[in-house]
This record gives structure tokens, sequence and C-alpha cells, in this order.
């Protein structure tokens, strides 16, 4: 079955979730209009608990949300310690604790080629996360993320 996907890029590597995304901020915006307007026009306690309790399923919505991407990111940072330590030579493997998570997290894009100049430059230049990907000439694909 051939692969239909566009190939990645720094520029097109973004992920959109459609049922958060699309469905739930949409509708936690509705509702939180309506609990504004509802407060505004009928002020009482109905009216602020329901505020309270919008604002409380938006915050459990985007909290669940984070813990998905730091989980993600704990997860690229596990495998991305273990492709290192096997593509990179000796001199480099033994500093790969210098790298930051968020760095570790950039260079997942690198092609296995590439890996040892861009930990290099990493580690000389405090490079974050958008300079990396700036930098990969060779995407490596990632279509399973959060």
């Amino acid at each position: 079955m051939p692969d239909n996907r566009p190939i990645q890029n720094a520029a097109n590597h973004t992920m959109f979730d459609p049922p958060f995304h699309f469905g739930f901020v949409p509708l936690v915006l509705v509702l939180l209009i309506y609990a504004i307007y509802n407060l505004v026009v009928g002020f009482g306690l109905a009216s602020i608990m329901f505020l309270v309790m919008v604002i409380a399923i938006a915050l459990a919505g985007f909290k669940a949300r984070l813990y998905a991407l730091k989980v993600q990111d704990r997860l690229i940072r596990l495998e991305e310690r273990l492709r290192l330590a096997e593509t990179l030579p000796e001199a480099l493997r033994i500093r790969v604790g210098e790298l930051t998570e968020d760095q570790l997290v950039g260079i997942r894009f690198a092609s296995d080629a590439e890996l040892p100049a861009l930990v290099e430059k990493c580690l000389a230049n405090s490079w974050k996360r958008k300079e990396i990907k700036q930098a990969i000439q060779n995407w490596r694909p990632d279509y399973f993320r959060v």
C-alpha cells in the first residue's frame, strides 16, 4: 500500500489532533462564551457555578492534552538516547547526557547519517528545538505523534 502522506519537513511537521483542536476546543469556547453571557444576563449562584464548571472542564481537557504531550516527549527522549547510543561514535556517545530534553526531542527528525554532526552542533551552540529542526537536511518523519 503506497504511503500518500506528504514528506515531512520543518515547515509542515506540526500536527493537529482533530477531536481536540476541532472538537473539544471550539465546544469549550462556545460553553465559555455562553457561561459568561449567562453570568452577565442572569447573575446568580447558578450562573457562577456554571462558569466555574466550564472553566474546570476546560482546565481538565487542556491538562489531559499536556500530560499526553509530556509523556510523548519522555518516550522520544528515551528512544533518542537509545538511538544515539547505537549510532554515535564513542567521543560523542559519552556526551549524550549533556543534551537537554528539548534538544533530544528536536533531533528525532534527523537521519542517522547527519546525527553525529547535528549532536556536535547542539552541544557546541546550545541549540533549541526549532534551530535543530531547521538545520536538518534529511528529515526522518514521525507520523505517530500525539
